[in-house]
């Protein structure tokens, strides 16, 4: 198996390991051998397991104040612009679809959560945008 050279108070020592079984060692040093027992049974390592703690507070999703005079749309998680479908101008409806965002191989609907006239348009079709990141200002 291994072999060891040690030296204790100038000592010189050689160690051969010759079999490693459960709690037992069978070794050799400087020609005489050894069986040795640990005190503990060697326990074999694993891959650990990451597990990750529960989040303490659920995710609450964006509300917009109603008395506020703007309003900023933000991407709710990274992805790609796929559709614009307002234009600086326009009026919209709560309810509304104003983008439509490629996220993970879905397409999610941006929708308007309050009535107004878009006033900035910060995105365009294929451009790629951070999770809040503003694409659009109401007023």
């Amino acid at each position: 198996m291994k072999s060891f050279k040690f030296k204790v108070h100038d000592n010189n020592y050689k160690v051969k390991l010759l079999s490693h079984e459960g709690n037992t060692i069978e070794l050799e040093v400087n020609g005489t051998k050894y069986d040795v027992k640990l005190r503990e049974e060697v326990k074999t390592t694993k891959t650990p397991t990451l597990v990750r703690s529960a989040s303490k507070r659920p995710v609450e999703p964006l509300k917009v104040n109603p008395s506020s005079k703007r309003t900023k749309i933000v991407a709710p998680i990274p992805g790609v612009i796929m559709a614009v479908d307002v234009k600086v101008g326009d009026t919209v409806k709560v309810g509304d679809r104003l983008i439509q965002l490629e996220a993970m191989k879905m397409e999610n609907n941006i929708t308007s959560e309050k009535s107004g006239k878009i006033i900035a348009l910060h995105v365009s079709v294929g451009q790629k945008v951070l999770q809040n990141e503003v694409m659009i200002e109401l007023e």
